[in-house]
């Protein structure tokens, strides 16, 4: 991999990881339409980096309001009374939501690995974040807002993040189309995606360098995946904002629409 793929696929990975379009589905799928020969032992370590950049995005995006969350909750579990205020009650929901992604992670590493070099998979898996997408706008009522989030929800938009370990199934589509299908606003599902994004991003970004002592030549590939990490930070920044602004007035069909011509494109131009 070069520096100049490194910074393409940070621009890719910052656009896409937030909107519901799948960024490791462009991850698999670009490299493959441009003809890159990426080094195997190098993609899936990159591919997950490059989404900790995204995790540094959202971080610094919602600091104040994550930061918020954190101390409220750290003083209510002192305190004894941990559902004692909106914000640790927040806290334990997004914990929750966590816990499906990150035990299918464990148990589905192998083969979540392994479908990174399957473009025509990811294509097929890109319909999927269509059909979601498509589901949330037809079957979620859109009448209720984040305080009104309960544990039956957060599990259930946690389930949804299982999907999003296969590339393809957008991450943020999954969870955004699970919290519309529990009849949240809008806004209120892509908020509540975005925050719960953070402990699945570290977990995954702990196991990906993990996983880096067995890239081959180590010291050479670290600058270039310094590259694609602070691409994809700044480009995520800017795309956190822009959707936030986008579902407050719009539907997310177009985004459906988007992937299933991506992925009826790549199909075309396998089989071809």
């Amino acid at each position: 991999m070069t520096i100049t793929q490194a910074f393409i696929l940070g621009i890719i990975q910052g656009i896409t990881e937030f909107l519901p379009i799948s960024s490791s589905a462009h991850l698999v799928i670009v490299p493959y339409l441009l003809g890159w020969n990426l080094p195997a032992d190098q993609v899936f370590p990159f591919d997950v980096l490059v989404q900790v950049g995204t995790l540094v995005a959202v971080i610094l995006y919602f600091w104040t309001e994550l930061w918020h969350i954190l101390t409220t909750w750290v003083k209510d579990v002192l305190a004894r009374t941990p559902f004692a205020h909106p914000e640790s009650r927040l806290g334990w929901l997004l914990l929750l939501s966590t816990l499906p992604a990150g035990i299918g992670g464990i148990w589905l590493k192998d083969v979540v690995e392994s479908t990174f070099l399957r473009p025509d998979l990811t294509a097929l898996f890109l319909f999927g974040t269509a059909l979601l997408l498509v589901l949330a706008e037809r079957y979620g009522r859109r009448n209720r807002t984040l305080a009104e989030l309960n544990w039956k929800d957060a599990l259930w938009i946690g389930f949804a993040q299982i999907l999003a370990l296969f590339p393809g199934i957008s991450r943020s589509g999954a969870t955004i189309a699970g919290g519309m299908t529990r009849h949240l606003e809008r806004p209120a599902a892509g908020r509540y995606a975005f925050l719960m994004a953070v402990p699945i991003m570290l977990a995954a970004g702990g196991m990906s360098l993990w996983d880096l002592r067995h890239v081959n030549n180590l010291s050479a590939f670290l600058p270039i995946m310094a590259v694609g990490f602070f691409t994809a930070a700044i480009v995520g920044y800017l795309s956190i904002h822009w959707l936030l602004r986008f579902i407050s007035r719009h539907t997310l069909l177009i985004f459906a629409l988007y992937c299933l011509l991506a992925g009826g494109i790549t199909l075309g131009i396998y089989f071809l």
